[in-house]
């Protein structure tokens, strides 16, 4: 009987709060892997669904699987002169 030992991977993921309610959440290191929730507990059940979906697709093809063990995210403020316009 052969014994797989499973490796834990590790995603940053980012939460964006959507003007009509609802959280947002990408995977940089997944493009494409997107998913939202109508509440922040939603969002993050849903997004570890749609990785573990992202990854099993990889693997199924063969192909590498990236995780962010070696990276982070990090806040940059910007300050100026003058006011900032945003999208």
């Amino acid at each position: 009987m052969k014994v797989t030992k499973k490796r834990e991977v590790q995603y940053n993921v980012i939460f964006r709060l959507e003007p009509e309610g609802g959280f947002t959440v990408l995977v940089p290191a997944l493009p494409g892997c997107v998913s939202y929730g109508r509440t922040l507990k939603e969002a993050r059940r849903m997004i570890a669904d749609a990785i573990e979906g992202y990854v099993a697709s990889l693997q199924k093809h063969g192909e590498l699987i990236p995780s962010d063990e070696e990276t982070f995210i990090s806040l940059i403020r910007l300050q100026g002169e003058k006011p900032l316009s945003y999208a």
